[in-house]
């Protein structure tokens, strides 16, 4: 049965689920009648310095697989219709390299500013982690309606501490948008 976290908490993978080599990361919300999102999820592979070590560990719908193999998002869903995750990254923890300590999971609303729509205005938002060989939930973090009025909203953190794996619910929003999102972590937007 899998761990559900509340703002803030950490569970450890490793010990949740022993053995665990790789993993899905599923995303997911709900539209509310009559309203037309684009939602966009991405992933930051970040060392010590809470920095991407360079420009291709942004991972996202432009940047779909990291350049070690170790990250692949699986594609875009525009419209975010249907049930279960609507957006989905895989991560292959045996691949992370070793000064990789973070993959921050975070989700941005395409045109938010121009279309004026924040995460309050989505309904059923979460995230959890799947073991990719069992298929089998480890844990999942439901935002519910604690969603901000932001643009952009971080999802969750899997962090590697010695030869653990954890996972946090962060569950912070942030004003602006995938540009603003991707220069807090080190990323070059100007390039």
């Amino acid at each position: 049965m899998a761990i559900t976290l509340k703002k803030g908490a950490k569970v450890s993978l490793t010990k949740t689920e022993p053995g665990l080599e790789a993993i899905h990361i599923g995303l997911g919300w709900d539209l509310r009648p009559g309203m037309a999102f684009d939602v966009d999820a991405s992933l930051f592979m970040l060392d010590g310095g809470r920095k991407v070590r360079r420009d291709e560990d942004f991972v996202f719908y432009n940047n779909r697989r990291s350049p070690c193999g170790a990250v692949e998002h699986r594609g875009d869903n525009r419209s975010g219709a249907g049930d279960g995750d609507d957006e989905v990254i895989l991560v292959d923890l045996r691949k992370v390299p070793a000064d990789v300590e973070a993959l921050v999971v975070a989700v941005t609303i395409h045109e938010a500013e121009r279309r004026r729509q924040t995460f309050s205005q989505l309904d059923n938002a979460f995230i959890r982690i799947v073991n990719q060989r069992t298929r089998a939930e480890v844990t999942r973090f439901d935002l519910g309606r604690q969603a901000p009025s932001d643009e952009v909203m971080l999802f969750g953190e899997v962090s590697r501490q010695h030869d653990e794996w954890h996972f946090r619910a962060v569950g912070d929003g942030l004003a602006g948008d995938l540009g603003t999102l991707a220069e807090l972590f080190g990323v070059d937007v100007r390039g």
